[in-house]
């Protein structure tokens, strides 16, 4: 582990959320999404990042850590807490989520079909070669959930999971793109939201 343990912040579109980049790798690939503190077991910064006042959820990134605060909180002294613990946790060498339990967690978070269609194919490789790389560099994830009848469902996590900006992102930015080379998709939605289109 080196011991230039650089960690900066970086606003999101979503004001209530901080990516905070590090200088290490904190999972090979993905995200892992803890909405609520009851999941921050399986990571102790995560716990430890969960126990700050104002901290309402945490996504690990291949080499950020997306933090979310509750809407009372102002990031000023927050954003310092938060960047002082993930830099202290670091310097310890710890592993910040064990590989096995990440892959698990990723793979939970997933609702995987098993017989995808042609269309269900490259929606999911358009989603992982361009569009998550892309939501990735403002501190969020997009999950695949389930396409049917035309409706494609996808999860927002991070950033993306309560920004403002969340119903463009879908219709302007990951709908058009997919609609491009997929004619089948009718409508992208978020996964728990009701698609007011």
């Amino acid at each position: 582990m080196t011991d230039n343990h650089d960690i900066y912040a970086q606003v999101t579109p979503n004001p209530n959320t901080l990516k905070f980049v590090v200088n290490t790798t904190i999972l090979e690939s993905g995200t892992v999404d803890f909405s609520d503190a009851s999941l921050a077991s399986h990571s102790p910064l995560v716990e430890q990042l969960f126990a700050i006042t104002g901290v309402d959820a945490v996504m690990l990134g291949q080499f950020f850590i997306s933090v979310t605060k509750t809407n009372a909180a102002a990031w000023g002294d927050l954003a310092e807490t938060v960047t002082e613990t993930i830099k202290v946790y670091i310097k310890t060498g710890a592993a910040i989520i064990d590989a096995t339990v990440a892959k698990a967690l990723q793979d939970a978070q997933v609702d995987e079909e098993t017989d995808d269609d042609a269309a269900t194919e490259k929606i999911k490789q358009i989603l992982n070669d361009e569009i998550r790389p892309a939501v990735a560099m403002d501190g969020g994830d997009v999950q695949f959930k389930s396409f049917t009848d035309g409706i494609l469902t996808l999860s927002l996590q991070g950033a993306c999971s309560a920004c403002p900006s969340a119903t463009f992102t879908l219709k302007m930015g990951i709908e058009n793109r997919l609609k491009e080379d997929i004619p089948e998709i009718v409508s992208v939605v978020q996964e728990g939201i009701v698609d007011p289109f």
